[in-house]
């Protein structure tokens, strides 16, 4: 409505424009004489301006004559084409006119206008290859996906525009979820043109996402040897493609093969943890405690998880704590300071029932850098060392309250795994999760657990002989029940440190 008023108030505006200069030029002085063969012609104001307008439309006028003209001789001099030339040269510049208004649209946003100046193009040119392109691109853009479709196809009937038209109709298929199809045309596109970069890309995510591992694999070839990708990013995203192909192996019950695939994924990239752990126990099971030690103390010097130490435990199950600890210092030494270090520590001691040492093992751990695995521990160890239960309850309840520590967590979407997968199970993107610990912005806490520790019992033990200090309890709250009774023997706490161990 305001653009129409606008548009009125132009209008008006401009009319009355005209019409005072109309009135100005007949109430001027002087004009314009001109002679002519002695012939003496006088213009008034008014009449010199229309007199210029008329003298330029005759030599526009004369001009086009002439070139029509010069087009004629040339058809009479036997020139056949001389004629037709002349016409077409101006429908391509009008054609030409409409196709870079059409661009111009498309690259605006403006999807109807692009589409109405595509069809004026394609009226005018006999270039199918671009006016089909344009047409449906503006289709997609003005959401007229039938028509976007029916243009595609028209593209892949040109040996010249096939590639464009196959990719165009896999982006509406993945658009649309039907990823069965979209993975066929993929694969017609990426053999079209192997070097492009996208299709590549696209592929290898769909094949991922169909557990074509071997299928996937090829593709990352392609790539490294198109130079696509850096050298040492294929070898990363290949062991990853290996070890999903160890474990569909180990899945179909072929133990075998499940072993060497998933020791040549280690041996791809030692520092992939899950490889890491899957090889080892293929060398456990081929009675190989050696290879087992070295493999895992490697991937631990890189970056220490509990599923190493879980892996490296599984290589003696049987032994006493006391065994286990001096086995293990082969283990840590690697990364000393570390915090899942100083934590498998802790839990080693408090699996020979030894506290103070688990104490000291944990170190400040649970004030620099608490995380609700180390305050686990460090409610053992005070439970382990005869602590009242209000204090044991007091660290249960703060564990609720600070990170959960590191987890796996896709570097694209941020979402959160409880464990290890080649693909994100929300963005669904390929080898993007890293073990890391996230904000606790992004960890869900209950309403209110913040005041757990002020409710359930502290972390400190104040009561006294008369009970002066003591605090209320709450006997409701599951996770801070965890721990209440003193272990009886060395079974139950070696329970709690096998929890991770």
């Amino acid at each position: 409505m305001l653009w129409s008023l606008i548009k009125i108030i132009v209008f008006v505006a401009a009319i009355a424009a005209l019409a005072w200069g109309a009135g100005f030029l007949l109430e001027s002085q002087g004009g314009i004489q001109v002679t002519l063969m002695g012939t003496e012609f006088s213009f008034g104001p008014l009449q010199s301006v229309i007199a210029i307008a008329v003298l330029m439309f005759a030599v526009w006028l004369l001009l086009k004559v002439f070139t029509l003209l010069v087009a004629t001789w040339k058809f009479l001099n036997g020139d056949e084409t001389a004629l037709s030339r002349y016409f077409d040269r101006n429908r391509e510049r009008k054609g030409f006119d409409a196709l870079s208004e059409g661009l111009m649209a498309l690259a605006s946003g403006e999807g109807r206008v692009a589409l109405a100046k595509a069809q004026k193009a394609d009226k005018y040119l006999n270039k199918p290859a671009l006016t089909n392109l344009l047409t449906a691109q503006a289709a997609e853009l003005a959401g007229d996906k039938r028509k976007a479709e029916e243009t595609y196809r028209k593209l892949v009937e040109d040996e010249a525009t096939r590639f464009v038209g196959v990719r165009g109709i896999m982006k509406q298929k993945l658009a649309e979820g039907d990823t069965e199809t979209a993975l066929k045309l993929a694969e017609k596109a990426f053999a079209l043109k192997p070097k492009h970069a996208e299709t590549g890309d696209v592929l290898l995510q769909l094949q991922a996402g169909k557990e074509d591992w071997t299928g996937a694999r090829k593709t990352l070839s392609a790539k490294l040897k198109n130079g696509q990708l850096p050298r040492d990013v294929h070898k990363r995203r290949d062991a990853v493609l290996a070890l999903s192909e160890a474990k569909d192996v180990f899945d179909n019950g072929k133990d075998i093969e499940a072993r060497e695939a998933a020791i040549e994924a280690n041996r791809l990239s030692p520092d992939l943890i899950p490889a890491a752990v899957m090889a080892a126990h293929g060398y456990i099971d081929q009675n190989k405690p050696r290879y087992a030690t070295r493999l895992l103390t490697k991937a631990w010097s890189v970056q220490p998880h509990p599923d190493l130490a879980a892996a490296f435990a599984a290589i003696a199950p049987d032994e006493k704590p006391a065994a286990r600890i001096k086995r293990f210092a082969a283990l840590i030494k690697a990364k000393p300071d570390h915090p899942e270090t100083k934590m498998l520590k802790a839990e080693l001691h408090i699996a020979d029932e030894d506290f103070p040492a688990a104490r000291r093992a944990l170190g400040d751990l649970v004030e620099t850098d608490p995380s609700a695995r180390s305050v686990t521990l460090m409610a053992a160890i005070e439970r382990g060392e005869g602590a009242s239960d209000t204090v044991v309850k007091g660290w249960l309840a703060r564990a609720l309250t600070v990170s959960r520590g590191p987890q796996w967590i896709c570097e694209n979407c941020h979402n959160i795994h409880s464990e290890w997968a080649p693909i994100c199970g929300n963005c669904k993107s390929f080898d993007t999760l890293a073990w890391k610990t996230p904000p606790m912005s992004e960890v869900a806490m209950p309403g209110g657990v913040q005041m757990l520790p002020l409710i359930v019992g502290s972390t400190e033990d104040n009561s006294g002989a008369d009970g002066a200090g003591a605090v209320v309890e709450v006997e409701t709250i599951e996770d801070a029940e965890l721990i209440t009774d003193p272990p009886t023997d060395n079974v139950e706490n070696k329970k709690v440190a096998d929890a991770k161990v």
